[in-house]
């Protein structure tokens, strides 16, 4: 359902839902009796009626979106045409308890759809919760959004999770819903192009995330399986289970020293996601920098980084060029593909 303004949770609804049982039948309970979770609010206003002979697209794990005002500077810096986002808060005091994509569109001059990943129940992590204190979220979404400087037509969401496996109390950050994907298409020449912004969960093995890959290809072919398509967004290809790399963190870190290369050049070979795609006809050695991470750590933070963020095509010809890591640039003819400088 297509919205102006998400519906409101109220804020004694989240704090029954976090103080009651917390198992996976309840979770399914709360899901289906937030309207937000089947929402995709609509804002923003598209400042070009139409695209060029070329389209430039971002993809961009924005941690919350948090940092509004440096992300908008980099954005325009790059002019993209579209932008793919993962992890944006609305109604979050960790994030000003704002909405920061409707400030983050406006700049841009772009239309938005945000699509609700999960109703946060409490501050987030343990950091985020360290800094805020007792401050309550206004509205508690987290989410992923597409925004466009060309109309946005036919957006649409998919939900790739319904476990629940962050509502249960160990995971220490209680939260209703699951991983999702958001997108639509834009107008690129005389044809359609299927624009999806992904993200994929961490807490799960390579195995899982190549059903959530299934599940968002089917939904995708369902959609329009004759446009062509450009997924982009957080993968989260970390190559091994959550336990394996967080049981033991010094353990893993020796592993991934003896095996260089596994989190950047190696993914494909430990994450089946891959084989999935190419299956279905989509590629992405033309659309990545193969021989980058896209994660960055804190200072002093001694923890591996990999390459978790990608871009995959189907039916869009590649054309190489110089690029950025989340930028990919995207032409009429054909249409072509092609990473922006």
């Amino acid at each position: 359902m297509l919205v102006q303004q998400l519906t409101h949770v109220p804020v004694a609804d989240r704090q029954a839902m976090r103080e009651g049982p917390r198992d996976s039948a309840t979770h399914l309970r709360h899901a289906a009796a937030i309207p937000a979770l089947g929402q995709i609010e609509i804002g923003g206003t598209a400042s070009r009626d139409k695209a060029g002979e070329a389209l430039t697209v971002v993809a961009w794990n924005v941690e919350r979106l948090r940092y509004g005002d440096a992300i908008a500077a980099t954005l325009a810096a790059q002019s993209p045409d579209v932008v793919l986002l993962s992890e944006v808060d609305n109604g979050m005091a960790r994030s000003g308890n704002g909405h920061p994509l409707r400030t983050l569109a406006d700049r841009l001059g772009h239309a938005y759809a945000y699509g609700v990943e999960f109703v946060e129940l409490g501050g987030g992590n343990e950091a985020e919760r360290a800094k805020t204190g007792e401050a309550a979220n206004s509205e508690g979404f987290h989410g992923n959004a597409v925004t466009s400087v060309v109309p946005l037509q036919r957006p649409f969401l998919v939900r790739l999770d319904a476990a629940g496996g962050w509502f249960r109390p160990e995971c220490g950050q209680p939260r209703i819903g699951g991983r999702m994907a958001i997108g639509g298409q834009v107008q690129l020449g005389d044809r359609r192009v299927t624009v999806v912004s992904v993200h994929l969960e961490n807490r799960t093995d390579p195995a899982g995330r190549a059903d959530q890959t299934r599940h968002l290809l089917d939904a995708i072919d369902r959609y329009d399986p004759e446009a062509p398509v450009l997924i982009g967004g957080d993968f989260n290809t970390l190559t091994a289970t959550h336990e394996e790399r967080n049981d033991d963190p010094v353990a893993w870190r020796a592993r991934i020293a003896a095996e260089a290369g596994r989190l950047i050049d190696d993914v494909e070979r430990h994450e089946p996601l891959f084989a999935v795609l190419a299956g279905r006809g989509y590629g992405w050695q033309a659309a990545n920098n193969l021989d980058l991470p896209t994660q960055r750590r804190e200072a002093g933070n001694p923890a591996p980084v990999g390459r978790i963020d990608w871009f995959f095509t189907r039916a869009l010809r590649q054309a190489p060029l110089q690029f950025c890591p989340q930028c990919f640039r995207m032409a009429a003819q054909a249409p072509i593909t092609k990473r922006c400088s």
